[in-house]
């Protein structure tokens, strides 16, 4: 072989994602996911995680297996299954959401574990610092009171005579973090921010009916998994009683009047990367947490036109898509 094709072929290895893999036992990795298996979020989630992970040399079956479950927002499954993936012991284990986490947290202090879709990760006591996270767990926060804020904003600029604003979310899923804050920030836009919580399709109804009961009225769901499980019931009951909802991108879609987030499926591949480091020798206690920086503002026209609702255009010139 010439010196020329020599260099070719050293360099085509060297840029090779399986390069730094070795024939040996599977490598296991745990996914505690927060959604419904058959859920549209959840298949792009495992799509997502599944690609990235390949695209850094791991082939299941070949070098690693994966070891799913779908919790489908569901507070008993979360535990049950943490204690599934922790009994298998695997390598690392991904965690989505804040009750994935807490429930694996619960189980292992020793197990790596990458989380994503948490918010305030070290208000929450998960980590120490972003910077440092310490122990075994590190990865990627999904959002802090600021954001649940801007929605309340955006919807004041889309609705100006929104007076009250209800955030529908499960405690047993969901944190109220940071919630004294926003409610506090709505004020000034001449807004009353008010809790919901709820923990089933009737009282999900009966939240969203007692906003309706007055003019002015609109609706946050926060990025909960027990929101997203029940997302259809949520919006169809808000669109029924003409009320604005603010949400994730996945609500937007489906009917919410508008959004304003990140994309989770970048988020996943990100997690997949951090798996991919600890497989290969890393700590999760010297990886930093980080946070999303970019977010879209999406807002749905239709919805907006069922409500009977005029968009102001420097709203529209905002928005980084209009589903019409």
């Amino acid at each position: 072989m010439r010196r020329r094709e020599l260099l070719a072929a050293l360099a085509a290895a060297a840029a090779s994602p399986t390069r730094a893999q070795q024939p040996g036992p599977l490598r296991q990795v745990g996914a505690l996911i927060a959604f419904p298996q058959s859920d549209p979020l959840a298949q792009a989630f495992v799509k997502a995680f599944t690609e990235a992970l390949g695209r850094a040399g791991w082939a299941e079956g070949r070098n690693i297996h994966i070891e799913y479950r779908f919790a489908s927002g569901n507070p008993s499954l979360f535990k049950q299954y943490a204690a599934e993936l922790v009994d298998l012991a695997p390598d690392a284990i991904l965690a989505s959401t804040s009750p994935a986490l807490a429930a694996l947290r619960e189980r292992t202090r020793t197990i790596p574990i990458v989380f994503v879709i948490v918010p305030d990760p070290v208000a929450l006591g998960f980590v120490q610092s972003l910077a440092h996270p310490g122990g075994n767990i590190t990865g990627f926060a999904s959002y802090d009171a600021e954001i649940i804020g801007k929605w309340i904003e955006l919807l004041k600029e889309a609705v100006p005579a929104l007076a009250r604003v209800a955030i529908i979310f499960n405690p047993d899923t969901a944190t109220d973090l940071g919630l004294d804050r926003v409610i506090q920030a709505a004020r000034p836009l001449g807004v009353t921010a008010t809790r919901a919580p709820v923990h089933n399709d009737a009282e999900i109804v009966a939240a969203i009916s007692a906003v309706a009961r007055e003019p002015g009225g609109g609706l946050v769901a926060l990025p909960d998994s027990f929101n997203q499980t029940h997302h259809a019931i949520i919006i169809d009951t808000a669109i029924r009683h003409g009320l604005p909802l603010a949400s994730v991108t996945g609500f937007t879609g489906a009917g919410a009047l508008i959004s304003y987030w990140f994309n989770g499926i970048e988020l996943l591949a990100s997690a997949a990367g951090y798996i991919d480091r600890i497989l290969r020798g890393a700590s999760p206690a010297n990886l930093p947490v980080q946070y999303p920086t970019k977010y879209q503002l999406i807002i749905n026209l239709k919805t907006a036109h069922a409500l009977g609702l005029t968009i102001p255009p420097s709203l529209l010139q905002l928005a980084d898509e209009l589903i019409e």
